[in-house]
């Protein structure tokens, strides 16, 4: 497939998009854990990924987050975020999904979830529109629809929102507040 025929493929898997879910150590983190002398764990998030995920929100499109490991931190950023949809401390994320959506009718095509390693496969593998970070583990990225450009924690979250906003025409009206003056 040519670039321009994949492109539009992306656009169109992307125009139908109606739930987002994010993996969070590599997505929406560097990946890399940090501890303090007293086992503190901590965390950084990109600004860029959370006004994204804020602003496809109000586009129409939810956004969940499973994750393996156990964070206060991951639960607070949600909660900033909007994000009500939370599963952590589960391995097997389709199993985890399933509990999710367990009340509402779905299609898996309607799907995007971005992952960077081994446990996303679960999931990734069932969704409409699979994503990877750059730095994905290579049977990630080759089962991906589509890599982004920006790392996980770097902006690489902000990079799928813009572009789903973008096949779903709803960009520009979200982006319209930040361009209007005021006299």
């Amino acid at each position: 497939m040519n670039a321009a025929n994949n492109a539009r493929n992306i656009d169109d898997k992307l125009s139908r998009v109606r739930h987002l879910i994010l993996d969070v150590d590599g997505v929406l983190t560097d990946g890399r854990l940090y501890f303090d002398n007293h086992g503190n764990e901590l965390k950084t998030f990109h600004t860029l990924d959370g006004h994204g995920i804020k602003m496809l929100q109000q586009s129409g499109v939810a956004v969940a987050i499973i994750t393996g490991r156990r964070s206060a931190l991951v639960e607070k950023r949600a909660s900033d975020l909007g994000i009500t949809r939370l599963i952590q401390g589960r391995e097997d994320k389709y199993i985890a999904f399933k509990e999710l959506f367990a009340n509402e009718p779905y299609d898996m095509e309607n799907i995007a979830y971005m992952g960077d390693d081994y446990p996303d496969l679960q999931l990734m593998t069932r969704v409409g529109c699979p994503i990877a970070v750059p730095n994905a583990a290579p049977p990630v990225a080759e089962r991906a629809l589509f890599t982004t450009e920006r790392s996980g924690g770097r902006g690489a979250v902000r990079e799928v929102c813009d572009r789903i906003m973008q096949a779903q025409g709803t960009f520009e009206a979200a982006l319209a507040p930040y361009l209007a003056t005021s006299n």
